[in-house]
């Protein structure tokens, strides 16, 4: 395995696997407990970014806050997806619905952007665009829920409804919402993504 990270088995057989992705300074343990809430009976993948910025791990290189070093997007998020291809096949799970938050959530959605195949959807939280001119994706009713916030110093409001438009050119089947936040998680947060993931967990594993 080439990541650092942490793997707790499922006991819900109806229950889509999870891909924690931690934000900038997180690691693979700081979303465990929120993937526990949000699907108790889920499978947990939680992988620690390999890029350390002045220490604190990311999934990729930026030149500033808001600016990506989108070379170095595009290598990491290939090299996550083989991460995770590895993982499905040694852990024997089904493709996991990725819940990103901040950098966690850009490289998931660049996950979506250059690899969709492995994702089966996605709960982006305080997303932005990864990559100026993404390549064009086959994500065919995939289910991704954003959630901006309205006051979010760091996400621009039309970058987040920029990111949502690509998804629904893709085929996507997208929930964006922008809530009264800022780039911290609320409760509204995961009162949300609570109820989201329960209805698109059962259609999952209806399909």
């Amino acid at each position: 395995m080439s990541f650092v990270h942490h793997f707790e088995p499922g006991h819900d057989p109806t229950a889509t696997p999870l891909l924690l992705l931690h934000g900038t300074g997180g690691t693979e343990h700081d979303l465990v407990p929120l993937g526990r809430e949000l699907a108790p009976g889920a499978a947990l993948l939680s992988p620690r970014g390999k890029v350390s910025e002045n220490g604190m791990p990311r999934f990729f290189r930026r030149f500033a806050e808001g600016r990506f070093d989108e070379e170095d997007v595009i290598f990491r998020a290939n090299e996550l997806a083989d991460f995770i291809a590895a993982s499905r096949a040694t852990h024997r799970v089904a493709a996991p619905i990725a819940i990103g938050f901040s950098n966690g959530a850009n490289i998931a959605a660049a996950l979506l952007l250059l690899r969709p195949e492995t994702l089966s959807g996605a709960i982006l939280l305080r997303a932005m665009v990864p990559l100026s001119n993404p390549p064009k994706a086959d994500l065919t009713a995939k289910p991704i829920l954003m959630l901006s916030g309205r006051q979010d110093p760091i996400v621009p409001a039309d970058n987040a409804a920029r990111l949502a438009a690509i998804f629904i050119a893709d085929g996507a089947k997208v929930d964006h919402r922008v809530l009264p936040a800022g780039h911290n998680l609320s409760q509204a947060d995961l009162a949300i993504a609570k109820d989201w993931l329960a209805t698109h967990t059962i259609s999952l594993a209806r399909s």
